[in-house]
């Protein structure tokens, strides 16, 4: 094989070796600034962040008034808006209710789903099942099965729940 045939051959490779990085480059930031694909971002953050307050909201420890104050606190960086501005008009009053029952209550999102999504306005409907394991201080201790809407909303601090609608759970019928 002469000298010449090695060096074109060496060349076509490095050729086909520029041409395959750059389409690999190209096809990279067609997808990084995919509009689908931020879609998708949000709406895995929304449904993340929504299933952990919606949590945080179903959870509390009220044995003392440490723990109620913790809890309730959770509630408040849970909800943002209306739900926020209830939840804080009421807390002195639900704190003094929780501490002289001393129930616990621990939710967990057992199943979610985003029913919407406007990415540009920051709003999303989020609907999920929680289970509830509660422990009463008079000892009647179960678990209970709820569904849940909530209206979310993009804040700074993530997405937080802005209304919450407890839904009935249907006879199956």
């Amino acid at each position: 094989m002469n000298p010449r045939t090695r060096t074109l051959g060496g060349w076509a490779v490095v050729l086909i070796a520029a041409l395959l990085c750059a389409l690999g480059g190209w096809s990279y930031a067609q997808a990084r600034g995919d509009d689908d694909l931020s879609y998708a971002k949000s709406r895995d953050a929304a449904l993340a962040d929504g299933r952990q307050a919606l949590a945080r909201l179903n959870t509390m420890d009220g044995k003392d008034a440490t723990s109620v104050d913790a809890g309730l606190a959770g509630w408040l960086d849970s909800a943002t808006g209306p739900l926020r501005d209830q939840l804080a008009r009421t807390r002195k009053k639900d704190a003094a209710g929780l501490v002289k029952s001393g129930t616990t209550a621990r939710g967990k999102v057992t199943d979610a789903a985003l029913t919407e999504l406007d990415d540009r306005t920051g709003t999303a409907l989020m609907i999920a099942t929680v289970d509830i394991e509660i422990t009463h201080g008079t000892g009647k201790d179960g678990t209970q099965r709820k569904r849940f809407e909530a209206t979310l909303a993009r804040t700074g601090d993530g997405w937080k729940i802005k209304a919450l609608t407890a839904l009935g759970i249907g006879s199956g019928a």
